[in-house]
């Protein structure tokens, strides 16, 4: 006996009118405002929908609302495990409010990012979390005066034009660089870039501060720019290190993330060198990976998953709140020491 073909029509609400003997009102009501239907009529209503596998058609509704319960993450670099707790914690504060988070990869591309802020306008997204190329691109500017709402985060702007959640980067760098000096380390490298990176910048600009303060030669905290924030790069400044002569070879390390110092890690016990016996280093960020390291990773905490929930709730705040102020939020980053410079 042959089977029946599968139908593969999805119940609508007339379908649902009809089976539950109500009006297409009283169907609509139920979905949108329940309470204004009886129990008994409601209970009837529902009990049919599960009957017949009804879906709500959510896109037709946001469309007639004019906007989506979807929020988006233009992030910077998907393959950093950094902002994949970001992305964590904007997950968390959009699941709170009953929305959908939608995640793009700019892969550090000006081009990719301005394609991908496009395309969310288009596709009227409730608001914009992004880590931007150049915080202070008029494309974001343009966005947001269009209306859609729109925060930096992981970033700092000129202007106080939108709002942005950071982390004293200055201070991140102070903090892994006094780490060193009180370890006893009077030649340190000051590894990532590239420079036009505002994280890179501002870590770099706290380091130095630091080895200034503690009366140290300049000419002895080594500057070593990297093409980018990779494993990989990290490796590479690894060998630069391990070419240079041995009386100018840097006994420690500071890392602008924790890729970086991943990477330098690697290299330095496959080429035979003590961690920290010949090397020192630290990290940023905190990743996960940083403390399951073969060397637990010395490293510079911020707080990711917050990160993320606070820029989230200041997006929705903005898009539901006409009231909404924008808020320039700066967190306080720590170092975790462990047996990387230790």
């Amino acid at each position: 006996m042959q089977e029946a073909p599968v139908s593969v029509h999805s119940a609508s609400v007339k379908d649902v009118a009809a089976a539950a003997g109500v009006s297409l009102g009283t169907v609509s009501n139920v979905l949108n405002r329940p309470d204004r239907v009886s129990p008994a009529t409601r209970e009837r209503v529902e009990r049919v929908m599960a009957e017949l596998g009804f879906v709500r058609n959510e896109s037709a509704r946001q469309l007639r609302a004019g906007r989506s319960r979807t929020l988006a993450y233009v992030v910077l670099d998907a393959g950093n495990p950094f902002f994949t707790d970001v992305a964590a914690g904007i997950d968390d504060a959009a699941d709170d409010a009953a929305l959908s988070v939608v995640l793009c990869n700019s892969a550090n591309r000006a081009d990719r990012e301005a394609a991908h802020l496009t395309r969310l306008e288009q596709q009227r997204v409730q608001g914009i979390l992004i880590t931007p190329v150049d915080p202070d691109a008029v494309a974001l500017h343009q966005v947001a005066r269009r209306g859609t709402p729109i925060v930096v985060v992981d970033r700092t702007r000129r202007l106080e034009d939108f709002c942005t959640v950071a982390v004293d980067d200055v201070l991140g760098g102070r903090l892994a660089v006094e780490h060193l000096v009180g370890r006893g380390h009077r030649r340190v490298a000051v590894v990532g870039g590239p420079t036009s990176i505002g994280q890179v910048h501002d870590r770099y600009a706290g380091a130095r501060a630091a080895w200034v303060d503690a009366g140290l030669d300049p000419a002895d905290l080594v500057p070593l720019e990297t093409v980018a924030m990779t494993v990989a790069e990290g490796r590479s400044a690894g060998e630069r290190l391990a070419g240079l002569p041995s009386r100018r070879r840097p006994t420690a390390a500071f890392c602008a993330n924790d890729l970086l110092a991943l990477g330098l890690l690697q290299q330095s016990i496959g080429s035979g060198r003590s961690v920290p016996g010949d090397l020192a280093i630290v990290g940023y960020d905190d990743i996960e990976f940083a403390a399951a390291a073969a060397v637990p990773l010395t490293s510079v905490r911020q707080p990711r998953h917050q990160l993320g929930r606070t820029a989230a709730s200041l997006v929705l705040d903005e898009s539901t709140n006409p009231d909404h102020r924008h808020q320039q939020v700066t967190f306080t980053p720590e170092l975790v020491a462990r047996a990387s410079t230790l």
